[in-house]
């Protein structure tokens, strides 16, 4: 909770948290279909705050703040895109993973430490930059896992708030045709767009229980500026929704379920859920 406390102070002092703006109706709309399957695996209600920044991003911090940029509000096409940056997002604190990140961190210090008097550290440039490389490598498979991890969890938690996930999909896809990063996988602490794409894919096709009745289709999405839900289910393309409270929301029958944690504990997974 202190990390949560002083990223929200932090962001304060800089004037960058978004207190009032129409996008907090879209936002918001959101949320709250998320919320009741989200806030019963954590030790506190998840939160979802503006903040002004000009790339399109999300963030969450432990203490349940997500916070989505304007930029990102307006980069994404649909309710769907966006919801599936929230249960991404939102998977990450459930799971503990900037906490989780911290240990690492500090077990990485270790590592280089141990390389620097194996290699001789301090004296030669050569060894400095084998053991910079050695412990950067480290750090970046453990982020590409955590991502892959966070996006099929978020996959399953939008599938549980009666979401289709194919949003997560569709919004990668804009990531991966917008010029600009470039970055190679191979030297990027995040798994590329289409590696995580053609996981996503290969998720949703081993889980059929799950996954199958969910649209697939970009153009059967939901306009951003409306209240309701398009239909999320296929053969309901372009229908709205009926009013439903979000507390009404029950998962499908096969979509996983994970037991309620506290900010001590990571979540006691069922044996046969993957990805915890």
């Amino acid at each position: 909770m202190q990390i949560g406390q002083q990223v929200y102070q932090q962001l304060q002092q800089k004037g960058e948290i978004i207190q009032s703006s129409p996008y907090y109706t879209t936002l918001n709309s959101i949320a709250a279909r998320i919320a009741p399957a989200a806030d019963q695996k954590y030790f506190t209600p998840f939160h979802f705050i503006l903040v002004h920044e000009s790339q399109p991003n999300a963030f969450s911090v432990p203490g349940g703040n997500v916070y989505v940029t304007d930029s990102m509000m307006t980069f994404v096409k649909n309710k769907e895109e966006l919801a599936g940056v929230l249960c991404h997002e939102v998977s990450h604190d459930i799971h503990h993973d900037v906490y989780n990140l911290y240990v690492k961190d500090q077990r990485l210090s270790l590592y280089a430490t141990g390389l620097a008097l194996l290699l001789g550290g301090g004296r030669s440039q050569l060894a400095n930059t084998v053991i910079s490389l050695a412990a950067n490598m480290q750090a970046m498979h453990f982020s590409r896992d955590v991502e892959h991890n966070a996006d099929y969890a978020g996959a399953y938690l939008c599938a549980q708030s009666g979401i289709t996930p194919h949003g997560m999909v569709w919004l990668m896809q804009q990531f991966e045709a917008n010029p600009g990063g470039g970055t190679p996988e191979f030297l990027s602490d995040h798994p590329s767009d289409s590696h995580r794409i053609g996981s996503l894919q290969s998720e949703f096709a081993s889980d059929p229980a799950t996954f199958a009745n969910f649209n697939t289709n970009i153009a059967c999405s939901t306009p951003l500026g409306t209240s309701a839900w398009n239909n999320q289910y296929r053969g309901g393309c372009g229908r709205r929704q009926s009013s439903v409270h979000p507390s009404a929301f029950h998962a499908p029958s096969g979509v996983h379920h994970i037991a309620p944690v506290s900010a001590s504990s990571k979540p006691k997974c069922p044996a046969n859920w993957k990805y915890c």
